[in-house]
C-alpha cells in the first residue's frame, strides 16, 4: 500500500538526523565536521561516492519513505567538478553547487530524476574551493556591459540550483558563507529560490547582493504539492523583514499548475501579496513566471508516496513530451495552452499587482 501523503499543518522542524552516510574527505574537512558535530547523534556510514549509496540510490523501496528519508539522512560529499554554466533566464551563471538535494518534500521537483527514489540533502564540504573558483570565474567578466533581464548592472550567480539555499543554512555555513562571500564582489549577486523562512539568514549582511526569491502559488496548491515547506503566507510575510536586512527580494511565480479554478486562486494570491507587501519590497519586486514541467518517472515514483498530488501534476489532456536541456524525457504543458496561460497570468498581474514586474516567463 502506498504511504499516506503528510497531512497536518507544516513541520516547523526539518531535520531529526539518524544517518549520515560520508565520503572519507568530506568527513574529514572541516565543513564535514562542523555537520557531524551539529548532529552529534547520526550514525556514520563511509561510502565511496556522494552518488552510490546502493540503500538510497535506485533503491525503490523507499518511495514509501520519501519523506521521512529527507527527514532523517543526510550526505557528506565533495563536489568534483567546478563549473559556472551559462543561463540567461534566472541567471546569468549557474554556479557550481554548494549541495544537492533538499528536505523539503514538493512533488513536482526535478532534482530527485536525477538520483532515483531518494532525495535528501547532500553537503559538498569543499566550500573554500567553490567560492574560490567563483571569485575567479566573477573576476574574468569584468563589468558587465549592458543591462539584461538577469540584472541591468550585477553578474548573477544562481547558487541554488539543485538545492533550497535556506534548508541548507539549518545545516551547516555553506549558505552563509557564499552570501558574505558576494557582499565583497561588486560586481556578482548571489541568487537563489526558496520555499522556507529561515530567519537566521537575516543576520548575514548581505548588502544588496544576494537576491532571494520565494516562490509562491496559491495556498490550495501549496497545502496539496509544497510538502514541508513553509506556508505562502509566511514566505510573504517574511518578505519585507528580508528587505531590510539588505537582501534583493523577488518572488518566484512557481509552478503554474493548470487545473479548475486556477485563474481565480492566482487572483486571489496577487491581491493577497498587493495587499500585505510594503512599497519598499514592491518597488524592487519582479517575478519569474514557471508553469509545469513535469517527468514520467517523478510521476510514478508520486504514485507510491502521494497519489492525490498526481491528479493535477500528471494530465496527459494538457501536456505533450519534451527533452530537457540535461537530456531528460519530461512533459509540459502544450505549446497553445502554454502560451494561452501566459497570458492570463500576465492580465492577471496586470489587474492584481501592477507593480510585480515580470522578468522572464517560461
Amino acid at each position: 500500500m502506498p504511504a499516506d501523503p503528510p497531512t497536518g499543518p507544516r513541520p516547523r522542524v526539518l531535520f531529526d538526523v539518524r544517518e549520515i552516510y560520508a565520503e572519507p574527505a568530506a568527513a574529514a574537512s572541516p565543513r564535514g565536521r562542523q555537520v557531524l558535530e551539529r548532529f552529534p547523534g547520526a550514525r556514520v556510514t563511509e561510502v565511496a561516492s556522494h552518488w552510490q549509496i546502493p540503500h538510497l540510490h535506485g533503491n525503490a523501496g523507499n518511495v514509501e519513505r520519501w519523506a521521512r528519508i529527507k527527514r532523517e539522512v543526510l550526505v557528506l560529499g565533495v563536489k568534483k567538478s567546478l563549473t559556472a554554466r551559462p543561463n540567461g533566464r534566472s541567471a546569468d551563471w549557474i554556479a557550481p553547487s554548494s549541495a544537492n538535494g533538499c528536505a523539503l518534500a514538493c512533488a513536482y521537483c526535478y532534482v530527485p530524476r536525477r538520483k532515483g527514489y531518494a532525495n535528501p540533502v547532500t553537503v559538498f564540504t569543499n566550500i573554500d574551493r567553490i567560492i574560490g573558483y567563483l571569485g575567479r570565474h566573477l573576476a574574468r567578466q569584468g563589468r558587465k556591459p549592458e543591462p539584461n533581464q538577469c540584472d541591468p548592472t550585477a553578474w548573477v550567480y544562481d547558487i541554488g540550483e539543485n538545492n533550497d539555499c535556506a534548508v541548507d543554512a539549518l545545516v551547516c555555513d555553506n549558505t552563509a558563507d557564499l552570501i558574505r562571500a558576494f557582499r565583497h564582489w561588486p560586481t556578482g549577486k548571489a541568487s537563489f529560490a526558496t520555499k522556507w523562512v529561515n530567519r537566521d539568514l537575516l543576520a548575514l549582511d548581505p548588502r544588496g547582493r544576494t537576491r532571494i526569491r520565494f516562490s509562491v502559488m496559491p495556498p490550495a496548491d501549496a497545502r496539496l504539492l509544497d510538502v514541508r515547506a513553509a506556508p505562502v503566507p509566511d514566505r510573504l510575510a517574511a518578505a519585507a523583514d528580508f528587505r531590510e536586512a539588505g537582501y534583493e527580494v523577488h518572488f518566484n511565480l512557481s509552478p503554474v499548475v493548470l487545473r479548475a479554478g486556477w485563474e481565480r486562486d492566482w487572483a486571489e494570491l496577487l491581491s493577497r501579496m498587493d495587499d500585505v507587501l510594503p512599497p519598499a519590497v514592491k518597488a524592487q519586486a519582479a517575478a519569474e513566471i514557471i508553469l509545469l514541467t513535469h517527468n514520467q518517472q517523478l510521476h510514478h515514483v508520486n504514485l507510491g508516496w502521494h497519489p492525490a498530488a498526481e491528479q493535477v501534476l500528471w494530465r496527459p489532456d494538457l501536456q505533450e513530451p519534451k527533452r530537457s536541456e540535461n537530456g531528460a524525457d519530461n512533459v509540459r504543458y502544450r505549446v497553445g495552452r502554454k502560451a494561452e496561460a501566459l497570458a492570463r497570468l500576465r492580465g492577471l498581474i496586470e489587474r492584481h499587482a501592477p507593480w510585480l514586474r515580470v522578468r522572464y516567463a517560461f
